[in-house]
């Protein structure tokens, strides 16, 4: 037996009204979803750990989830599995034409400008809009990054980067004015929204993927507070008791020793 068949096989028995799991059987595609997104992540982890067998083992789950929502589908008479491997089938063929036709494609830069106009064209003969089809789920930098490349796919950006630099300046007087003028909750969150679609287009325009940079951003911030801690509990002292100075001078010291890497 293929080991697709016995993950199909097992799929079913766990979806079985009368010998199926209970939690299996209740599960529907809402709340499957978040468990798909995790499992995206959980692979995404195993990569950047460089971690090979937890990359097999997470591979499998998200592979699982495909499995799940499937089995769902084929009770409600929607598709099946063959469905799913059939459709992204045809669209691999069709968007590499290169590989499968005639078109001539050298470099991989090459490719996913085609690919991107691809899809734009296939989104224009729908009738949809250039920003349909960029998942709500999506991390909300990641979303936003998205929304940003395709709008530039119709010319809808800035010439340079300066002029994102700028755009970005402005939003932050703005929340800066907000700020002064003592605007509502809601209205501050606005103008932080708006600085933060800004730096993800700074992001863009550097070729630089915001979701890396964060996170980049928070193990150095880690390390660094890890350091504060760590020089405090040597003097008897937590976090809690130190005051704000203290832990910027063991910050500022923390930044100097971890960049020296000592």
């Amino acid at each position: 037996m293929a080991a697709i068949d016995r993950l199909l096989q097992i799929m079913a028995r766990l979806r079985d009204p009368q010998r199926g799991c209970p939690w299996d059987l209740e599960q529907t595609f809402a709340t499957i979803a978040p468990y798909t997104i995790e499992e995206a992540y959980e692979v995404a982890d195993a990569i950047e750990r460089a971690d090979s067998s937890a990359l097999r083992d997470e591979l499998g789950d998200l592979l699982f989830q495909v499995v799940f929502h499937s089995r769902m589908a084929q009770e409600q008479g929607s598709f099946v599995f063959d469905d799913v491997v059939a459709a992204i089938c045809d669209k691999l063929e069709r968007r590499h034409p290169h590989v499968f036709g005639s078109a001539q494609i050298d470099t991989a830069a090459a490719q996913t400008v085609a690919w991107e106009e691809q899809k734009r064209l296939e989104r224009e003969r729908a009738g949809k809009s250039i920003l349909a089809d960029v998942p709500l789920a999506l991390p909300a930098l990641t979303r936003a990054n998205k929304l940003g490349k395709r709008a530039a796919q119709v010319g809808f950006e800035w010439p340079n980067v300066t002029g994102a630099l700028d755009k970005l300046d402005e939003e932050v007087g703005e929340l800066r004015k907000g700020l002064a003028e003592q605007a509502s909750a809601a209205e501050i969150t606005d103008e932080l929204g708006d600085v933060l679609f800004c730096v993800v287009n700074v992001c863009r325009y550097l070729g630089v993927d915001p979701e890396v940079a964060l996170r980049g951003a928070n193990s150095k911030f880690e390390r660094r507070f890890g350091y504060v801690e760590r020089r405090l509990r040597e003097q008897g002292r937590s976090a809690s008791e130190a005051t704000l100075e203290e832990m910027d001078r063991l910050w500022d010291e923390g930044k100097k020793r971890l960049a020296d890497g000592t």
